[in-house]
C-alpha cells in the first residue's frame, strides 16, 4: 500500500483555523490508533517523510509521532473525507502508539475483533522470516510446503467432523486450527490474507487484487 497524495489547497482549513482533525487507524487491522491534528506544513512533512507529523495544541509546535519514544507511525495512504475537513490516515505502528503503553490511545475498544487475525498474519510473517528456535511455526517452515498442505488437510477433515458431530466449542477450535495453519501454508507461499480478502472482495465487486 502506497500513500496517497492529498492536496492541502483542496482541504477546508478555515473551520478549524488552520487545523484539521486526522485519525490514524492501523494499516492492517483497522483499530483506531489516535486522534492529532494536522497544519498545511505538518501534512507536507507526513507526505514527504513518510513518518505521521502532527500540531502538538500544547506544545505549539510541529511533532513527529515517536520523536523521542522512537514509537513512529509510518503512512501508509492518506485520504480525505468528502467535506475535506477531516483526514483518514493509514499507518504502521512500530511501537505503542499511546504515551501509556498501549497499542490504542482508545484502549481495547478501539481493536475490532477481526484485527487479531491480521495481527496473527503479521506474526506468521515474522517467524517465515526470523524462524526462531522452538517455534512451532517454524518447524513447520521448516518441514516443508507438503507437511504445511498435510496439516491444512488434516485440520479441514477434523473442523468438518466437528461441524457435523461434535460440540460447539470442538467446532471453533478445530476453526482456529484450520485457520493457523491455512495462514501458515499462505505466507510460505508468499502470500497473506490481505491477499485472501481481496479475492473475495473481487467476487463481490469490490477491490480487485493486485
Amino acid at each position: 500500500m502506497t500513500s496517497v497524495a492529498v492536496e492541502p489547497e483542496r482541504l477546508d482549513w478555515s473551520k478549524g483555523d488552520g487545523l484539521l482533525p486526522a485519525i490514524v487507524q492501523h494499516w492492517r487491522s483497522g483499530a483506531v490508533l489516535m486522534l492529532g491534528y494536522m497544519t498545511r506544513e505538518a501534512l507536507r512533512l507526513t507526505q514527504q517523510s513518510g513518518k505521521v507529523t502532527f500540531w502538538s495544541r500544547s506544545k505549539r509546535r510541529l511533532w513527529t509521532k515517536g520523536e523521542t519514544s522512537g514509537n513512529v507511525l509510518l503512512l501508509k495512504s492518506l485520504h480525505a473525507d468528502c467535506d475535506g475537513d477531516t483526514l483518514l490516515l493509514e499507518a504502521e505502528p512500530h511501537g505503542p502508539t499511546c504515551h501509556l503503553g498501549s497499542a490504542s490511545c482508545f484502549g481495547d475498544a478501539a481493536l475490532p475483533t477481526l484485527a487479531f487475525l491480521a495481527d496473527l498474519d503479521a506474526l506468521i510473517a515474522r517467524r517465515a522470516a526470523q524462524r526462531p528456535a522452538g517455534s512451532y511455526t517454524t518447524k513447520l517452515f521448516e518441514a516443508g510446503l507438503g507437511r504445511m498442505a498435510q496439516k491444512v488437510g488434516e485440520e479441514g477433515v477434523e473442523t468438518a467432523l466437528a461441524g457435523v458431530g461434535e460440540s460447539d466449542e470442538s467446532l471453533l477450535g478445530e476453526s482456529a486450527d484450520l485457520l493457523f495453519h491455512l495462514l501458515v501454508l499462505l505466507r510460505a507461499r508468499g502470500k497473506s490474507l490481505d491477499d485472501v480478502a481481496l479475492t473475495l472482495a473481487a467476487r463481490h465487486g469490490g477491490a480487485k487484487p493486485a
